[in-house]
């Protein structure tokens, strides 16, 4: 007799069905795993034989095979502790197998028998729901498994706890859906002195999800600009903040299973690695790209990350996924976020400024804006050059609108595109910066005026098919921004002055 018990494998946010087979037969006493265990789960049999045993139950003097089904396929993670001492416990008499097979079962277990949380126990319960099964888990993910819906999920504290369920001595409650995450309190755009132009941006890059790029010496808030940005944002809608805590759940991040409806903010600093950034690692984890995923990226010091690091994130901006390829296997992670990048003109970052100007000048500020490469920079739909403060706008009293105030007009907007992309089918955006196709064709389509103009600086600036359309993306948020149907003519007007920088590289 073999017995058998379910569990997933996580391939990104996806599960795959994993079938643990334990087989109890004669032969020399020996315990052995099989089916391409990683390191963690080969450990596994050293932890289940210490829970069985401080629960007072010894492991039978037989050999004992455990195959992890497919073979094929490397198994990673703790999460098989639970599933194979089930399996061992099935075998010896101790669990029902009938009842056992209507689970997933996922859990770690320490040496005395308690069950320790796990990651991917979101997207695993959502997998079971699919399945029309229900799911097993530790105590504390326990809130996280009960987000997916109509599933029956037990959460036992210990080992023990689960056998006596099984046998009806102890009932186990359903757990309740953890309370969602209060929202953080941001940084209020009223608190920014002067810089007119720039907020100008930030609202519109926050309208139309663009990708923006803040150029300008140290010290002029770049990063103060970029912080206040999530103060401007609508909260997740209940799809997007499902993929965003499946992402964090696979991470290990979404602490107590509570879902948080804030916008991701992440910053990494410009150390980071490739699979730091996109993804990857031993487990192929998800990446800041995927992180951010429905949120903001936000790249301080764009230039000073190595440039095989920022060319990386090209198909991310492009796609809205990243992908991660193994030797036998591919993990395809969502990366559907907003890029927000700062960076100085130069290294010394007083480029524009002849009284701290370096002697290398204008070498120094070419070489250091040479590190981005020319697809990167095409791919920022507004980028700015931020001036310093004068000291007489620093003594200036604060007289500025609030953030609220801003996303109120930047929620008015968002709500005129989720129209737009509504009963729209295999469309993944909703924001203006998601234009595509047909719709492009339909809705970012300017008035004669606004046409002959954006047919003039096309000829004149030479620009590639991205610009020209991501061009027409702007201009369809500014009008949305002013609730105008058509675009016009200065809507244009605006929209190329935002790529004004990138194009004088060009020419």
């Amino acid at each position: 007799m073999v017995a058998r018990v379910r569990t997933v494998a996580f391939q990104g946010v996806d599960t795959l069905d994993i079938d643990v087979q334990v087989h109890m037969g004669n032969g020399l006493p020996a315990f052995s795993i099989v089916g391409l265990p990683a390191k963690a789960v080969d450990e596994s049999k050293d932890r289940v034989r210490a829970a069985l045993s401080a629960l007072g139950l010894a492991l039978p003097p037989q050999r004992i095979t455990v195959n992890l089904a497919p073979a094929d396929v490397t198994k990673e993670g703790s999460h098989y502790d639970l599933p194979i001492a089930v399996g061992i416990l099935v075998q010896m008499g101790v669990l029902p197998a009938e009842e056992i097979a209507g689970y997933l079962v996922l859990g770690e277990l320490a040496l005395d028998g308690k069950l320790t949380e796990v990651s991917g126990i979101l997207p695993a319960a959502l997998g079971a729901v699919s399945r029309g099964v229900g799911i097993i888990c530790p105590e504390k993910v326990g809130p996280e498994a009960a987000w997916a819906g109509d599933l029956d999920v037990l959460a036992p504290r210990t080992l023990l706890s689960l056998i006596n369920h099984f046998k009806g001595s102890q009932v186990l409650t359903p757990p309740e859906p953890a309370g969602a995450e209060e929202p953080g309190l941001f940084p209020d755009l009223a608190d920014v002195k002067g810089q007119e132009s720039a907020k100008r941006a930030l609202e519109i890059a926050a309208a139309g999800g663009h990708n923006l790029l803040m150029t300008g010496p140290p010290g002029a808030g770049k990063s103060m600009l970029a912080a206040r940005l999530p103060g401007l944002l609508p909260p997740l809608d209940a799809r997007e903040a499902l993929e965003v805590s499946m992402v964090r759940s696979v991470a290990g991040d979404l602490k107590g299973g509570r879902i948080s409806r804030a916008r991701p903010y992440r910053d990494p600093h410009h150390s980071s690695s490739i699979p730091a950034l996109v993804g990857g690692g031993l487990k192929a984890r998800p990446g800041e790209v995927s992180l951010a995923h429905c949120g903001v990226l936000f790249l301080d010091e764009l230039a000073e990350f190595p440039r095989t690091v920022l060319d990386s994130l090209r198909q991310s901006i492009e796609t809205g996924q990243a992908v991660v390829s193994r030797a036998n296997h591919r993990v395809t992670y969502p990366a559907r976020f907003q890029l927000i990048a700062a960076m100085n003109p130069c290294r010394c970052g007083y480029l524009p400024d002849p009284a701290q100007a370096c002697g290398r000048a204008p070498k120094c500020g070419l070489d250091y804006q040479a590190r981005l490469s020319g697809p990167l920079l095409d791919r920022f739909d507004l980028r700015i050059e931020i001036e310093p403060v004068s000291i007489q706008e620093l003594g200036q009293p604060l007289d500025a609108e609030r953030s609220e105030t801003v996303a109120a007009r930047v929620a008015a907007a968002r709500r005129l595109q989720r129209r737009r992309f509504e009963g729209v089918e295999g469309v993944s955006g909703r924001v203006n910066a998601d234009l595509g196709g047909k719709l492009l064709e339909e809705h970012a389509r300017p008035d004669p005026p606004g046409q002959a103009l954006m047919e003039e600086a096309a000829a004149r600036l030479a620009l590639s098919a991205r610009g020209y359309h991501r061009i027409l993306r702007v201009a369809r948020t500014i009008a949305d921004l002013e609730q105008s149907g058509p675009i016009r003519r200065h809507h244009i007007a605006e929209a190329l002055a935002y790529r004004g920088l990138v194009l004088k590289r060009a020419a």
